[in-house]
């Protein structure tokens, strides 16, 4: 189709301002989509937790929900990476004002496994269906692995001084899996129950893979 024709057939083309505004309602729809998806989680957990009650949730269709995401697994990684980023973020803030890319990173750890516990929904779901949730953490985790790794790369490339890591990437990738390592296997040798333990654990072991 010409671009000419195309003006005639489709208004977005020719309106700028009605680009804007559908964009506007697409991410309104996905936000009220997941939304709804979160509060199902939290009510009913991740088993109970179907596409046609959020949908219904959502005082939405289900085919709404069907066009944006191909299935439930799919629906509940995108709410994962949300809240993920969202966690993220507010450890952004937290670090910011601190001077050093070392300090950034000790205390981004402790607030991120302090974040993390607190979740409600993420402890609720790994103590009442760990077979279930686990899947979603770990070897489907692409999303909310990479949000993570992205922002913590963010973080390591912030500094004055190159730290001359050959692979922030990968730096940051190590980071994040003994983060995890830490959440979900928390009792071992190393103590890890309070912030200064925490604080310890990654003044010992993340300092390093900067060097």
């Amino acid at each position: 189709m010409s671009l000419c024709i195309k003006r005639l057939v489709d208004p977005i083309c020719s309106d700028p301002h009605e680009l804007v505004r559908r964009t506007r309602r697409r991410r309104e729809l996905t936000a009220r989509i997941l939304d709804a998806a979160l509060a199902e989680l939290r009510d009913y957990g991740l088993k109970r937790t179907s596409v046609e009650n959020v949908a219904r949730r959502a005082g939405l269709a289900r085919a709404t929900i069907y066009r944006r995401f191909a299935n439930k697994p799919e629906l509940v990684r995108v709410v994962a990476v949300r809240e993920v980023s969202r966690m993220m973020e507010h450890v952004t803030r937290r670090v910011a004002s601190l001077p050093t890319v070392q300090e950034r990173v000790v205390e981004g750890f402790v607030a991120g496994v302090r974040l993390a516990r607190d979740d409600s929904l993420l402890t609720k779901l790994l103590a009442s269906e760990p077979e279930t949730t686990l899947p979603y953490l770990t070897v489907d985790s692409e999303g909310a692995l990479a949000a993570i790794r992205l922002l913590l790369v963010a973080q390591l490339m912030d500094t004055p001084e190159p730290l001359g890591l050959a692979d922030p990437e990968a730096t940051a990738e190590v980071m994040v899996r003994l983060g995890l390592s830490v959440l979900f296997a928390p009792r071992g040798h190393i103590p890890l129950d309070t912030e200064e333990d925490l604080r310890a654990f990654a003044t010992t072991f993340l300092l390093p893979l900067l060097r």
